[in-house]
């Protein structure tokens, strides 16, 4: 009787006890590439395309896991701007499946490439100015084929079990490109991508972020995709009318090429990083650079540490961010230049540009700005051409976690500086080339922030 009585008890105890929480699903990942190679007297961002060097391509993962998938593409060109953001967000979100604010669309920014901003194009338009800068039948059919790609992407997402980290110092590439004087306050030299005086080449390196970032997603075993950050412009020379990705891209390439796993890259936050210490523009330093950045890959690879993971791990978070506006842009005057036939060709497509991203601004449209969780990889999407000190901050908000950078999103505002970086004066926080109020860092700054309190 006691036997049977003990018996009953536990099974009591047995019912009355909680449940185990199912096991979460698995995170799936899924890959897509869409050639982004102009065709010949398709414009890139200087000269029109007289041929290929090295195809371009826009490149994406898609993950699967707890809320609709995250889509992330990178492509090798120059920018993609205002409406061109809008377009292809838009287009890639109905293909997913998913949010507008749950898909990002960065740009390598490589100079010997197409740029895409249909605001500006439609502003041109009426003046008789079409394909000098951008080509829209192209921008719309590369649209076109990445959300399609994109879509089979998802149906073909498998499903992944463990996420590596690593990162490694990318040595004798990056330099900071704002030389400032012996007091500190003004900017004296602008060390650009390819630096031709010797004496503006041997000052200090200045401030970078000198470590490349690898992320990689793994079924067990199997590595499945790649996907690389680092801080630099991306020049080596251009003006060839030879479409190519320039070293980034080459790197990515031949390391994808040489492993077989799928390889996606990203342009930090470099808006004030250049190779210019490092590249006098002869040809030859294109390879050399390129073999710089791959040794930073392959050294990422080998520190690589791969820990478990599941669809519980991926998070996202999306910032909607008003960026000041550089107060200096007059809305009637740049309309005035786009109409003015006498005008420089390039004074009116630049005229356009910012009369695209004033009137953007003047409605009241807001920037996304968006964060990545992947177990303890934290991974920040921006717009524009961001300098570095955003991305170091960023790392420094969260020490213990491995934090990376995409910048070159939206590419509407063009340069982004730091507040204290206008007074000192340079190209970068120029007027015309950077579109935006030096405000700009406070409200940054806080977005990003705000992205990394979880």
């Amino acid at each position: 009787m006691l036997r049977r009585s003990l018996v009953v008890a536990s099974l009591a105890l047995l019912l009355l006890a909680p449940a185990a929480a199912p096991a979460a699903p698995p995170l799936k990942v899924g890959t897509f590439a869409v050639d982004a190679t102009p065709p010949v007297g398709s414009p890139l961002a200087y000269d029109p395309t007289k041929g290929v060097a090295h195809p371009l391509a826009c490149k994406g993962v898609v993950l699967v896991g707890d809320g609709g998938p995250v889509v992330l593409a990178a492509i090798d060109w120059i920018g993609v701007a205002n409406d061109g953001q809008r377009e292809f967000r838009e287009a890639i979100a109905k293909a997913a499946g998913t949010a507008v604010e749950r898909v990002e669309v960065h740009s390598l920014h490589q100079h010997d490439a197409p740029a895409m901003d249909l605001s500006a194009d439609a502003i041109l338009a009426p003046h008789g100015i079409a394909r000098e800068f951008f080509d829209a039948p192209l921008a719309r059919d590369l649209i076109a084929r990445t959300a399609a790609a994109v879509k089979e992407a998802v149906a073909a997402a498998r499903p992944v079990t463990h996420v590596g980290l690593g990162k490694e110092t990318v040595e004798k590439v990056a330099s900071n490109r704002r030389v400032l004087d012996a007091s500190g306050t003004k900017v004296e030299h602008v060390r650009w991508s390819a630096t031709k005086d010797p004496v503006v080449r041997d000052k200090p390196e200045g401030l970078i972020d000198p470590a490349l970032k690898m992320i990689s997603l793994w079924d067990d075993e199997t590595p499945v995709a790649v996907m690389t950050f680092y801080a630099t412009h991306p020049q080596s020379y251009y003006r060839t009318g030879l479409a190519n990705p320039d070293f980034p891209g080459i790197a990515r390439d031949q390391r994808q090429e040489a492993t077989g796993v799928f390889h996606v890259h990203f342009d930090g936050a470099g808006g004030n990083v250049t190779a210019g210490k490092y590249n006098d523009g002869s040809h030859e330093n294109r390879q050399i650079l390129a073999d710089r950045v791959k040794a930073g890959m392959d050294g990422a690879w080998a520190a690589t540490v791969k820990t478990p993971i599941t669809s519980a791990d991926l998070g996202w978070k999306t910032v909607k961010v008003a960026l000041p506006v550089d107060p200096e842009l007059d809305e009637a005057k740049l309309a005035e230049t786009v109409a003015d036939a006498n005008a420089p060709i390039r004074s009116r497509g630049r005229a356009a540009c910012e009369l695209a991203w004033i009137r953007r601004c003047k409605a009241g449209d807001l920037i996304d700005v968006s964060a990545l969780k992947l177990g303890r990889a934290r991974v920040l999407f921006m717009p524009g051409e961001l300098f570095v000190e955003y991305q170091l901050a960023a790392q420094k908000m969260r020490p213990h976690h491995f934090v990376a950078m995409a910048a070159y999103g939206d590419y509407g505002p063009g340069y982004i500086g730091l507040e204290s970086a206008y007074p000192q004066g340079g190209y970068e926080t120029g007027h015309h080339v950077s579109l935006v109020a030096p405000s700009v860092e406070g409200v940054l700054m806080g977005a990003i922030s705000d992205l990394l309190t979880d």
